[in-house]
């Protein structure tokens, strides 16, 4: 069972009219991110992504929401051998940030593809509510660490103890360190795609957070 709820179409700052209506509709559509289990990203196909699609993927991300983005009015592109790849390439580019997220070509007028977006909602969810075993967490934290070692600074380098999950919905990680000033988001970036190559985690975001052993 679904309970779907449909935001008002949230547009430009400049193009919001001086209306507490517009203003009302644009936080509820918010809210409601905030308290969906899983969020549809909609992208009018005959127009690109826009801007606003972007700020808008970019709170789902921050939110820490499962997500599909579906591409939809799919059968009013005139299309040829590129154009799959081409739509791939640009939402990769523009959306690099949410490169977790499955995208879906659908058509809502004619019911096209609309039974696969439910799916990728479902695996999203449940991917987001994933619990990692403390043992199999370490495994895979200790080979990542085996592979690239820790940066250091000064010659003083990052040592990582442990991990242990801490919540869902997104998955979050702490990661214990020796001293966390030295821990660079690219490291962490490293760690959370060598956890992605581990444990299926697609459609969702997930959060690592280093911190002192001691703490």
């Amino acid at each position: 069972r679904f309970v779907l709820i449909d935001t008002a179409g949230i547009r430009k700052k400049a193009r919001i009219e001086d209306s507490s209506i517009e203003r009302y509709s644009v936080i509820h559509a918010f809210a409601a991110v905030r308290r969906a289990d899983a969020v549809v990203v909609m992208i009018d196909a005959t127009q690109g992504i826009a801007e606003q699609d972007v700020k808008i993927a970019g709170f789902v991300h921050e939110e820490g929401k499962p997500c599909v983005v579906a591409v939809n009015k799919w059968d009013a592109v005139e299309k040829d051998t590129h154009t799959v790849n081409e739509y791939d390439k640009r939402i990769t580019s523009d959306l690099a940030f949410m490169r977790y997220a499955r995208t879906v070509t659908i058509s809502a007028l004619s019911g096209q593809r609309v039974d696969r977006l439910f799916e990728l909602l479902l695996s999203a969810r449940e991917n987001g509510m994933r619990r990692i075993t403390t043992g199999l967490l370490n495994e895979c934290i200790s080979e990542a660490v085996t592979v690239t070692e820790p940066p250091s600074d000064k010659g003083r380098r990052m040592k990582v103890y442990y991990a242990t999950q801490v919540a869902v919905s997104p998955p979050a990680f702490v990661i214990f360190v020796n001293d966390a000033r030295l821990m660079h988001f690219s490291y962490l970036r490293y760690l959370e795609n060598y956890l992605r190559k581990s444990f299926d985690f697609t459609g969702t975001p997930i959060r690592l957070i280093a911190r002192n052993k001691n703490e």
